[in-house]
C-alpha cells in the first residue's frame, strides 16, 4: 500500500510505534524509527533485523529543533526524500493536579506536543521539494473526553488535534496530508503502567468488549498514510472500539 515511500516514525521503538514499523515495512516502505535513546533504538533494531526487517534508526533529541533538522536533513541525504512522518513519541501522565508539578506538566507539553512542532518544521520543506507527502500524529480518545487525573495529558493531545486540523489546512496547497489516529485503550506498555482504578471501568465501556491490540492502531495509520486516504485530511480518525466517555 506504500511501496517505496520514506517513512520516518517517532517513538518507533516499542508499542504502538514498533507496530507501526512493522506495519509500514510490511506494506513496502522505507522505514526509519526515532527512539529517545541510543540503547532502546539498538534494541528495536536488534528485534526487528531478527524478523528479517530492514529499518534504520536516529536518536535525535526531539525537543531540539537544530537537531531534529539535522537528522531530517541526513535522512533525505541518504534516502533522497521523506514521504510520510508519523509523529508517535509521547508520555502519559495519570497524577491529580495537586501532586503534579509545573516541569512534569512541562516535559509533557515539550515531548506531545513541542516535538512535533520541531519534527513538522523540520519536515515540511523537503516535502515540499518533492512535490507532497503525508504527516501523522499519534493523538488519543482522551483528546475528545479528557480524563479523571492527569491533566497534562489530554490537555496535550487536545493540542495535537489543533495542529492537525490547522496545518492541514496550511500545507493541502502544498499536496501535503494531515491527520490524526486517536486510539482508545490500546495493550500497551503505557496502559499497563496506568492504575488499575482508571484503566479497568474504561475496558467495562468498549462495546466491542476488548482493548485494542497495537495492529489495530497500525492500521490505522497505513490506510492514512495510502494513496486510498488521498482525499483525507484534517482528520482525527478514532480507533477505540466504540468506546465513549
Amino acid at each position: 500500500m506504500i511501496k517505496d515511500k520514506i517513512a520516518v516514525i517517532t517513538g518507533g521503538t516499542r508499542g504502538i510505534g514498533l507496530e507501526i514499523v512493522r506495519t509500514f515495512e510490511e506494506n513496502g516502505a522505507k522505514v526509519i524509527l526515532f527512539g529517545s535513546k541510543k540503547e532502546s533504538v539498538e534494541k528495536a533494531l536488534e528485534t526487528l533485523k531478527k524478523e528479517n526487517r530492514g529499518v534504520d534508526g536516529y536518536y535525535p533529541n526531539l525537543s531540539d529543533f537544530e537537531e531534529v533538522e539535522k537528522t531530517m536533513d541526513e535522512i533525505v541525504q541518504k534516502y533522497g526524500k521523506i514521504d510520510i512522518l508519523v509523529n508517535n513519541a509521547g508520555i502519559s501522565a495519570n497524577k491529580k493536579i495537586e501532586q503534579t508539578s509545573s516541569k512534569e506538566f512541562e516535559d509533557i507539553m515539550s515531548l506531545n506536543v513541542n516535538a512535533l512542532f520541531n519534527t513538522i518544521k523540520a519536515t515540511v520543506p523537503h516535502m515540499k521539494e518533492a512535490g507532497g507527502g503525508v504527516i501523522l500524529n499519534t493523538s488519543s480518545m482522551v483528546s475528545l473526553y479528557g480524563q479523571p487525573s492527569g491533566v497534562g495529558y489530554p490537555t496535550s493531545k487536545f493540542a495535537v488535534n489543533g495542529l492537525t486540523k490547522s496545518l492541514a489546512r496550511e500545507l493541502a496547497p502544498a499536496n501535503i496530508r494531515v491527520n490524526a489516529v486517536a486510539p482508545g485503550i490500546t495493550n500497551t506498555d503505557m496502559v499497563a503502567n496506568l492504575p488499575k482504578e482508571m484503566i479497568e471501568p474504561l475496558i467495562k465501556s468498549i462495546p466491542l468488549g476488548r482493548m485494542g491490540e497495537p495492529r489495530d492502531v497500525a492500521n490505522a495509520f497505513l490506510f492514512l498514510a495510502s494513496d486510498l486516504a488521498s482525499y483525507v485530511t484534517g482528520e482525527i480518525l478514532s480507533v477505540d472500539g466504540a468506546a465513549r466517555a
